[in-house]
C-alpha cells in the first residue's frame, strides 16, 4: 500500500514538472526575457535564429554573432555598404552583415525590447568595422575629432564592440531623407556621420525639441541594455570593453 502511494505521489510530481516546463517558453537566444527558460550548455554561444545564416569561421573564432540572431526584427541599413556615406564610396560588400561581439548580444536585445514597447525598431548603421576600412575613412577625413585615427590595436567598432544606431518612426508621410530599408527613421536632428556640432549626443543648439527627445529615448533604451553613448556622436554606442586595446582582427564583414 505504501509503495503504491509513493509511486502515485512521484507520478503526480512528475506531471506537475512536465506541465510547468510545457507552460514555459524556451528561449534559445540567451536573451533575458520574462517567462522563459534558457536552455544552453555553459560556455557555448547562442545558436543562430532560423533564417539567419551562420557566421563565417573567422567571425565565429573572433566571438562575433550576426545581430539578427539576437534582435530578430533589427533593421539593417549598413551605410558603408552603399555610397550614402561621407566617403561617397562603397566600403563594404553589398552582402555585408552586421556583426557584433557576443558580449553585446544581451544588451542589444534588451535595448531593442525597450524600443519595441513603444512600437519602434532598432536600426543599425554600422557594427564591426574592419581595420582597413577605418584606414580608408581616416584618409578621407584625417581629423580624429570626427574619425578615429587607426592605431596598432583594435577598439570600438574594430573590435565589434560598438554600434551606430537609430530607431524607426511611425511618421507618415515620411521625408525622403529619412527613409531606409522600407521604414521611416526617427527625427534625430542630423543624419548619420554629420560632422557638425549638432551631431553631439547632448547638443541643443539648432536641434529641435523632438530630436532631443528622440535622442534621449535612444540613450535610455541603450542604457537599459548596458551600452554607453559616445558624447561626440548621438548614434554611437559602446558595449562592454569597447575601449580595451585588442589585436587587430581580419574578419570579413560578409
Amino acid at each position: 500500500m505504501r509503495r503504491r502511494v509513493r509511486l502515485a505521489l512521484l507520478a503526480a510530481a512528475a506531471g506537475m514538472v512536465a506541465a510547468a516546463v510545457a507552460g514555459c517558453q524556451v528561449d534559445r537566444t540567451g536573451s533575458p526575457v520574462a517567462g522563459t527558460v534558457t536552455l544552453r550548455p555553459a560556455g557555448t554561444t547562442a545558436p543562430s535564429t532560423p533564417g539567419v545564416p551562420p557566421v563565417s569561421d573567422a567571425a565565429r573564432a573572433a566571438g562575433f554573432v550576426d545581430v539578427r540572431s539576437v534582435v530578430a526584427d533589427a533593421v539593417i541599413d549598413l551605410r558603408y555598404a552603399t555610397t550614402n556615406n561621407f566617403t561617397h564610396t562603397r566600403l563594404y560588400p553589398a552582402d555585408a552583415r552586421c556583426l557584433v561581439h557576443e558580449s553585446m548580444a544581451r544588451g542589444l536585445a534588451a535595448a531593442a525590447s525597450a524600443l519595441r514597447a513603444h512600437g519602434q525598431l532598432l536600426v543599425f548603421w554600422d557594427c564591426y568595422r574592419p581595420h582597413d576600412v577605418q584606414v580608408r575613412m581616416f584618409n578621407v577625413v584625417p581629423d580624429p575629432v570626427w574619425v578615429a585615427r587607426p592605431g596598432q590595436y583594435a577598439t570600438s567598432h574594430e573590435a565589434g564592440r560598438s554600434v551606430d544606431v537609430t530607431f524607426t518612426s511611425p511618421q507618415q508621410p515620411c521625408p525622403s531623407e529619412r527613409r531606409a530599408a522600407g521604414f521611416c527613421l526617427a527625427d534625430m536632428g542630423t543624419d548619420f556621420d554629420d560632422f557638425s556640432s549638432r551631431a553631439k549626443a547632448f547638443a541643443t543648439q539648432d536641434v529641435s525639441a523632438e530630436a532631443q527627445a528622440n535622442r534621449a529615448r535612444l540613450r535610455d533604451a541603450m542604457k537599459y541594455g548596458g551600452l554607453t553613448v559616445y558624447p561626440g556622436e548621438w548614434w554611437h554606442f559602446d558595449g562592454p570593453g569597447a575601449g580595451v586595446s585588442r589585436p587587430i582582427l581580419n574578419v570579413p564583414v560578409n
